[in-house]
C-alpha cells in the first residue's frame, strides 16, 4: 500500500523496519539524486546529507532514499544489528511517517576495495518542481520475499539458481514498481548487484522482462548482497535528477 509522507513531498511503500520498499515524489516535486565522488563513513555520512538539505532549503523529511557501501556482506543477525543504529539516527532526525521507516535504502558490498566500514554512497531528496515525469526510487532487493529470510535457491550458484533468483528479482522489482504507480517504460536506471556472471541472464531473464528499460542499459555492480546468503540485488529508478558531489 503507498503511503502519504506530506512532510517529505513523497510517498513510499512499506517495507521493513530498517527501509521502504520504494518512494514517489508527490504532486508539486521531483527525486534528486545524488551520486557522492567518493563514499564516506555512513554517521559523516549523515552530515553531509544534512547540509546538502539545508543548503536547499529542504527539511530532514526530504530525505527520502539512501545507498550504502559495506566491507562485507552480513549474517541476518549482524544485518539487524547494524539496522538498529541506522534507525536510530533516521528517528534522530524525525523522518519517521507515523512510526513507519519511509526511507528507501539499498546496501551493497563491494567485492574489490570496498570501503573499511559502512559509508554512504549516494542519497536522494524531494525539490519543489512543476511539469516533470513520474520521479520514484525502488528500494534494493535480493532474492527473498519481503519479510522473510528464506532465500530462493540457497546456497546455490548454478546458472539454473542464478536464473532463479533473477527472476525472483525481477518479480519483486515489478512489483514494487506497480505499487508505485510506475511501468517498466517508466524505468531510467537499473542497476544489479552480484560477484556471478550475469551475462547469459542479460539475453535470458533480464532484458526482455525488463523490457523498455533496456533502451537506457543496464549498470552492473561487482557487488555483493548485504547479507551472506544473498547472491542478486537489483534496484531501479526513473525521472530522478542526478548529480554528483
Amino acid at each position: 500500500m503507498l503511503i502519504q509522507n506530506s512532510r517529505g513531498g513523497y510517498s513510499f511503500l512499506k517495507g521493513g523496519a530498517a527501509y521502504s520498499a520504494g518512494v514517489v515524489a508527490a504532486d508539486g516535486f521531483t527525486i534528486e539524486h545524488v551520486r557522492l565522488a567518493h563514499p564516506v563513513p555512513w554517521r559523516a555520512g549523515f552530515e553531509q546529507v544534512d547540509a546538502h538539505l539545508g543548503a536547499a532549503g529542504r527539511p530532514r523529511a526530504a530525505l527520502c532514499a539512501i545507498a550504502l557501501r559495506s566491507p562485507a556482506p552480513l549474517s541476518f543477525d549482524g544485518f539487524r544489528e547494524f539496522n538498529r543504529g541506522y534507525v536510530e539516527v533516521l528517528k534522530s532526525w524525525d523522518v519517521m511517517a507515523d512510526g513507519v521507516n519511509p526511507v528507501a535504502r539499498t546496501n551493497v558490498a563491494p567485492e574489490l576495495d570496498p570501503p573499511g566500514e559502512p559509508s554512504l554512497y549516494s542519497f536522494a531528496c524531494t525539490v519543489p518542481a512543476t511539469g516533470t515525469p513520474l520521479s520514484f526510487v525502488v528500494a534494493g532487493a535480493g532474492e527473498v520475499p519481503d519479510g522473510s529470510s528464506d532465500v530462493v535457491c540457497a546456497g546455490e550458484t548454478s546458472p539454473d539458481a542464478m536464473a532463479a533468483k533473477a527472476r525472483f528479482v525481477l518479480g519483486l522489482i515489478e512489483q514494487r514498481l506497480h505499487g508505485l504507480g510506475a511501468a517498466w517504460n517508466d524505468v531510467a536506471v537499473t542497476n544489479i548487484y552480484s560477484v556471478h556472471d550475469v551475462n547469459a541472464l542479460l539475453h535470458s531473464e533480464i532484458l526482455p522482462r525488463i523490457g523498455p528499460a533496456a533502451a537506457h542499459g543496464v549498470t552492473w555492480h561487482y557487488s555483493r548482497p548485504p547479507i551472506v546468503s544473498i547472491e542478486y540485488e537489483m534496484d531501479v529508478r526513473g525521472g530522478t535528477r542526478d548529480y554528483h558531489e
